[in-house]
Order: C-alpha cells, then sequence, then structure tokens
C-alpha cells in the first residue's frame, strides 16, 4: 500500500519538472525573397551538377578536376568525418537493439555467513545474460534520429566540400589561363620593343638621335622583360596550387601553356526557393538545426523513467566438472524501473544546454542562408558590371591600338618623339593587359556563381 501511494506523488514530480524547464524559442528565419535584385539570364541548356564543368567545354580543365575529386585530401577528410559519423549513428542505434553476452566466473568464499548459508568454498559460474531497454517515451529513437540527421549532415558537407574543391581548381585553372594569355602578350610587346630598338640603334649609330633616347628604349626593353618574368612566377606558383588540390606533389604536375576556352557559360540563377535546395551547405546547417532540436527532445524525456528488462540462465556449482549439468542450472529475469527524483539539476542543466545549442544551431543556419544569398548577388551584380566594363575596354583597347599604329609609323617617318611613341605603347599594352584581367574576372565570377547557386542549373 505505501509503494502504491508514492506512484502518484513521482508522476507528479516529473510533470511538475518538465512544466518548469524554460526552453527559449530560437530567433525566427526572414522570409526568402521571391526574387533575386539581381539581373539574370536564361539558358536553354540544362548543365548537371555532378559535372557543371563540362560547361566551358574544356578538356584540360575536365582532367584536372576528375583528378582532384579521386585524389584531393580535403574530400578525403570529408569522407571520413561521413564514415565516423555513420558509424556513431550505428553505435547509437545499436541501443536500441536487445544485448545478449555471456560471463564465466569462479571464486573461493568464506566466513561464518557464507558457513552458516552453506554457500562457503568454491563456486564457478557460466551464464548467459540478455538485456533490452523498451523505448517507453521514445528517448532511444529521438537519439537514433539525431545521429541521423548528424550523418545527413556530413554527408552534406562532403557534397560542399566536392563542390569546392572544383570550384577551386576551376578558377585557379582559368586564372592560369589569363596567365597565359598575358605572358604573350608580354612577349609580343617585347618582340615589338625589340624591333623598335634595332632601328633605334641604327640611328644612333648615324647620329642622328642621342644616346638618352637609346638608353630610354633599353630602359623600357628590360622593364617589360621584368614584367614577363614576374608572370612567369605568377604562373609557377598556381601550378603548385592545383597541384595540391588535384593530390599531387608540384613537381608532379605540369600544365602546358595554352589558349582559355573561349566558352563562358550564361548561368541562369533561376529562383531563390530552388538555390536553397541546391546548396550542399544549407543543407548540412538545415540538418544540424533539425539535429539540435532532436537532441532537445531527448534531454526533456530524461525526466520521464526509463524501463530495463533482463534475463540470465546459465550453471553454477563447486566443482567445474558439474558446471553442464542439470542439477547446476540457474535462470533469472528482472524488470527494472528507474526514475531519478533528486540529481541536483543535472537533467535540467542538459535541457538547457540541449537548447543552447539549438538556439546556436538556428543561428547558423540563419548565417549560412543569408551568406549564400548574398554570394549569389554579389555574382549577379558583379557579371553585369563585368560585361558592361568589357564592353567599354574593348573600345579603349581598339583607340589605343590605332594611335600606336600611328605614332609608330610617324616615329619611323621621323615626325614624332620617341616619347610620343613609348607613351602609346605603354597606354596600348596597360590596356589590353587590363582587358584580360577583365575577361579573367568574368570566368572567375562565372564560376562564384556556379558555386554559389550549388553546382549546375537546369
Amino acid at each position: 500500500m505505501k509503494l502504491h501511494a508514492l506512484i502518484p506523488l513521482a508522476a507528479a514530480l516529473v510533470l511538475a519538472g518538465c512544466a518548469n524547464i524554460a526552453v527559449p524559442e530560437p530567433h525566427p528565419m526572414p522570409a526568402v525573397p521571391a526574387a533575386f535584385k539581381g539581373p539574370q539570364t536564361e539558358s536553354p541548356a540544362a548543365v548537371s551538377r555532378t559535372q557543371w564543368w563540362k560547361a566551358f567545354a574544356d578538356p584540360q580543365l575536365d582532367a584536372l578536376t576528375e583528378q582532384a575529386l579521386e585524389h584531393n585530401t580535403s574530400i578525403q577528410q570529408a569522407g571520413a568525418r561521413l564514415a565516423e559519423a555513420r558509424a556513431l549513428l550505428h553505435n547509437t542505434d545499436a541501443a536500441r537493439m536487445p544485448q545478449l553476452g555471456i560471463s564465466a566466473a569462479s571464486g573461493r568464499q568464506g566466513g561464518d555467513y557464507y558457513r552458516s548459508q552453506a554457500l562457503a568454498g568454491t563456486l564457478h559460474q557460466l551464464r548467459l545474460d540478455a538485456s533490452y531497454e523498451v523505448d517507453v517515451v521514445g528517448r532511444l529513437s529521438g537519439a537514433t534520429n539525431a545521429a541521423a540527421l548528424d550523418a545527413q549532415a556530413r554527408e552534406a558537407l562532403l557534397q560542399s566540400t566536392r563542390l569546392l574543391v572544383q570550384s577551386d581548381v576551376a578558377q585557379s585553372y582559368f586564372e592560369l589561363r589569363a596567365l597565359d594569355a598575358e605572358r604573350a602578350l608580354m612577349q609580343e610587346t617585347v618582340a615589338a620593343y625589340q624591333d623598335t630598338l634595332k632601328l633605334t640603334e641604327r640611328r644612333y649609330a648615324a647620329g642622328d638621335i642621342a644616346e638618352l633616347d637609346l638608353a630610354r628604349l633599353r630602359t623600357e626593353v628590360a622593364t617589360t622583360q621584368s614584367q614577363s618574368l614576374e608572370l612567369d612566377r605568377r604562373r609557377a606558383v598556381l601550378e603548385h596550387v592545383l597541384a595540391l588540390l588535384v593530390g599531387d606533389f608540384p613537381s608532379g604536375l605540369s600544365v602546358a601553356e595554352g589558349r582559355w576556352s573561349e566558352t563562358l557559360p550564361s548561368v541562369p540563377a533561376g529562383v531563390p526557393s530552388q538555390m536553397l535546395e541546391r546548396r550542399p551547405d544549407v543543407a548540412a546547417a538545415q540538418a544540424s538545426l533539425k539535429a539540435a532540436q532532436a537532441r532537445l527532445g531527448v534531454a526533456q524525456k530524461a525526466w520521464f523513467p526509463t524501463l530495463s528488462l533482463t534475463a540470465a540462465g546459465g550453471g553454477a556449482t563447486p566443482e567445474l566438472s558439474d558446471l553442464f549439468k542439470t542439477s547446476a542450472g540457474l535462470w533469472g529475469i528482472n524488470a527494472l524501473l528507474n526514475l531519478p527524483l533528486l540529481d541536483g539539476g543535472r537533467r535540467e542543466a542538459g535541457v538547457q544546454g540541449a537548447a543552447a545549442q539549438l538556439d546556436g544551431a538556428a543561428a547558423a543556419y540563419r548565417e549560412q542562408v543569408l551568406g549564400a544569398f548574398k554570394e549569389v548577388e554579389d555574382q549577379l551584380s558583379s557579371l553585369r558590371l563585368l560585361d558592361e566594363q568589357a564592353k567599354v575596354q574593348a573600345q579603349a583597347v581598339a583607340s589605343a591600338e590605332r594611335a600606336l599604329a600611328l605614332s609608330d609609323s610617324r616615329y619611323r617617318n621621323g615626325l614624332v618623339s620617341q616619347l610620343e611613341l613609348l607613351d602609346a605603347r605603354r597606354s596600348e599594352l596597360a590596356l589590353r593587359r587590363q582587358a584580360l584581367q577583365v575577361r579573367s574576372a568574368q570566368y572567375q565570377s562565372t564560376i562564384a556563381l556556379i558555386k554559389a547557386l550549388g553546382g549546375g542549373w537546369a
């Protein structure tokens, strides 16, 4: 009767404890806009998310990207973290299954108590133990759900790492190709300077010009050659970057000089909701948020009782030879209902900690979403302005080339000074290099937009 009287009291304590837990609500997520702010383009052809780089139609880029996907160390580390998360999921899920084990013991005991109970002497035991925790309130299933969401987040992070490596390879590759084009331009300029230098040396030998003009032109040739060597250095560094991305030693990778692809795909941004579905880092943050919600539920269920069922069977005998005889058999079945009443605030602290983790996960998710939209808007604006800049820059280059041709003709005919020719050539070189840099920026922004959209489009 006393035990029955305590049951309502225990239930009241559990319900009262749960009612007093104050769990803060996470800050709400801003409403997703209906459209992007930046202008969009239309593309009739869909591009696969798994092979978006093929839209640039560059076989060398294809080969480097495939090598990176196979050997990149960051992808390998992300894959190992995914395997670890899946192992933890299996470990958590194992707690919901029946547990079975075998134990053997041999010992000797003595004393007045054991002699009075006829238990003194040697005792050998061999037992088969089984246990099972009944998931009364769903605490174990909640822990499994949280672990499954963690594994889902790790899988999304693996996809995000792959996308990051793919975009890094593409951006480094096209930056290298831009350097190749710029190096070719510098070599062409050096050749033009040397041709002018030969003419100047003949004039100086004939006494038509002063030594100052010759020294000035030689300085210009050496300066241009120095700039060309600087481009060589930057190209070597970029090759080393690509070697690291594809998982190779710098000495093991050599990218031959070549022209960059003339195929610059037009990337439609689509609608914002589709972008949120495609981006793996956003999916990972969302899965982590759901896992934090599941863990909060598990922490709250710690206030409820647990029910464990155990069973054991085997044999016990003073003589080891009699251990497997029927007369030595033993068995037992138990049910344990456990309900902690006082724990010094441990369970309440667990709930508050899980609530804080949920709030942090919600903030991380909001930050990831807002950052994703910023990246898309940045690249949409950049591509629009770069397109306009490229058109204006092309006009400037055309005018500079015409001015250089006129200055060169007039200089050869002795109508203008050397300073005017050098100034025209410097201006033409600077504008052509700037035009290459604008085109390189268009490639970089296109790749960054594809990455911001989660890779590929339909």
